[in-house]
């Protein structure tokens, strides 16, 4: 009799581990799925977002956001397009590049993004191409004037309200196993000439 009653706390045993295994490899897969959907439907928003932005409306991808669509970074022969959003946060970040409020009503315009991710593409940048950059006023086209990695100790990145000009900035080096360190990879375009009007056709 006893024989019987291990064995069968012995079958209950083993029973309870593998159901918990397969809750627990559930979960970690339902995890891992969550993860891109997460991702797409939050693009989906923001995309969502930036035509209520053009329309005058207040654009909070969702409720609770701080944050909002400014523009749409764009480099046509290279297939790129980013909604760039307001705020710059560790936090919005993880969304898409963003521009600082600092410099959202100005000329001189930096935009920041992660290397591993949305602005990868820096790397491939040389002078000469050429940068849309749609905003609620309008277009306006950059060219690309220099590429340079700065040393964040040693030089700050300067805003001169009088000047027309798109920085765009991540960590540097791309293949870095760390993330963060003290170097910038700085993208500078000049505007190519004066900003269209989306009223002006």
């Amino acid at each position: 009799m006893k024989s019987v009653f291990h064995a069968f706390m012995g079958f209950r045993l083993f029973a309870a581990v593998i159901l918990t295994a397969a809750i627990f490899s559930f979960s970690m897969a339902l995890h891992a799925a969550w993860i891109p959907l997460k991702a797409e439907l939050a693009q989906w928003l923001i995309e969502r977002s930036w035509e209520e932005v053009q329309r005058g409306g207040p654009g909070h991808p969702w409720p609770w956001a701080d944050t909002r669509p400014a523009a749409v970074l764009a480099v046509p022969q290279q297939g790129i397009r980013l909604l760039v959003l307001e705020g710059n946060s560790g936090r919005n970040l993880a969304f898409g590049p963003v521009m600082d409020s600092g410099v959202l009503s100005g000329r001189d315009l930096v935009i920041s993004g992660h290397r591993d991710t949305h602005f990868g593409f820096l790397r491939t940048l040389s002078a000469g191409d050429r940068v849309l950059l749609t905003r609620p006023e309008g277009d306006q086209w950059y060219e690309v004037n220099s590429l340079e990695v700065v040393d964040s100790r040693a030089q700050a990145m300067v805003i001169e309200p009088g000047i027309d000009r798109l920085s765009l900035v991540t960590c540097y080096p791309f293949d870095s196993a760390l993330a963060g360190g003290p170097l910038r990879y700085v993208v500078t375009a000049l505007p190519l000439k004066p900003r269209r009007s989306l009223s002006s056709g």
